[in-house]
């Protein structure tokens, strides 16, 4: 008898000492990591801030298979939200605010514990990459959730490691999704040509990319700050390309509703006459533009079409990368005149 009443009061001591020790561990909690991703601040804001895009860089979703995900009809923005069901129970999560590009705070709530504060930060670096935080934390915490964190190793080892793969994951995706592009031959079309403003320059080939930007910056800003009416897309018109030489010469065009009389020596006006020509759509960052040339040089033979001597070749971007972040929106299209 005195064994049992020993072994009671002991007992009784273990849980006493189990509620002591749950009773002083912190009130509050926050859980914080920080990845560099190499993209533009609105990409990577443009993928958090819709949920339909987050079980594919979810850790959880990753690794538990069963997982139910139910998007709800608004995903994105103020008000978006989701909710999942796992072996564990029912969570959802909602935005409730939402600075571009800059931050987003939602709110989880998971099975019967108290709801959590989420907060996104996304820090702009010099280089073009971005630092994404993400930080969950939550206060007033109850006894059961105390007894939960302490007994399951803390919420630092519960999710930070979730965290870091899940940044890990949304890293990939969206190195991935930036460098998507697709190359379509349209064939035979008319260029209805026009009056255009131009800078024309030789260089380099390797030195190509730095100049173009150089020489269609001269030549915009010279139509904007003249009050020049456009008529189209900004395009390059290309004059010489010599690969054996690394050389190349091109003129850098503005295309005008009207002949535009130039008051700056190095801005000079011009007129394309309409012309046929082969027509190719890249959409996709510029860095697939080699491929694109090649791929229409190589069609234009084969399909029994014959280049026209001297003949323009353009390539006009329909879509400024100022505005239109992700290189995998950008469109570009090719025409090279034919007989």
């Amino acid at each position: 008898m005195k064994a049992i009443k020993y072994i009671l009061f002991l007992l009784l001591i273990a849980i006493i000492g189990t509620a002591i020790y749950v009773a002083v561990q912190p009130n509050s909690f926050e859980v914080t990591r920080t990845r560099t991703i190499k993209a533009p601040v609105t990409v990577i804001y443009n993928n958090v801030i819709d949920y339909k895009n987050w079980e594919a860089w979810s850790s959880w979703a990753e690794s538990d298979p069963d997982m139910i995900i139910t998007l709800s009809d608004q995903t994105k923005g103020i008000g978006g939200s989701y909710s999942w069901e796992d072996k564990d129970g029912i969570g959802t999560m909602k935005t409730l605010e939402a600075v571009p590009n800059k931050s987003i705070k939602q709110t989880l709530q998971f099975a019967e514990f108290p709801s959590s504060d989420i907060d996104w930060t996304f820090t702009p670096n010099e280089d073009g990459s971005t630092d994404a935080t993400w930080t969950i934390s939550g206060k007033d915490l109850p006894f059961d959730f105390k007894a939960f964190a302490a007994f399951s190793g803390g919420m630092e080892k519960q999710i930070g490691p979730h965290y870091e793969r899940s940044l890990e994951k949304l890293d990939s995706i969206i190195a991935v999704d930036m460098k998507t592009y697709s190359i379509e031959i349209n064939g035979m079309t008319e260029h209805s040509g026009g009056y255009y403003l131009y800078n024309t320059t030789s260089c380099k080939i390797t030195e190509l990319k730095t100049k173009m930007v150089e020489s269609l910056s001269k030549v915009g800003h010279y139509a904007m700050t003249n009050k020049v009416p456009m008529a189209g897309a900004p395009y390059t018109f290309y004059h010489k390309w010599d690969e054996k030489n690394n050389a190349v010469m091109y003129s850098a065009c503005v295309p005008t509703t009207e002949k535009v009389i130039s008051t700056d020596g190095d801005i000079l006006t011009g007129q394309l006459e309409s012309f046929k020509a082969i027509k190719t759509t890249l959409k996709g960052d510029y860095e697939n533009l080699k491929e694109t040339w090649d791929s229409v040089m190589k069609y234009i033979p084969e399909h029994g079409h014959e280049f026209a001597e001297n003949g323009p070749m353009l390539e006009v971007y329909l879509t400024d990368p100022q505005s239109t972040p992700n290189p995998a929106d950008w469109v570009t299209e090719i025409y090279i005149a034919v007989k």
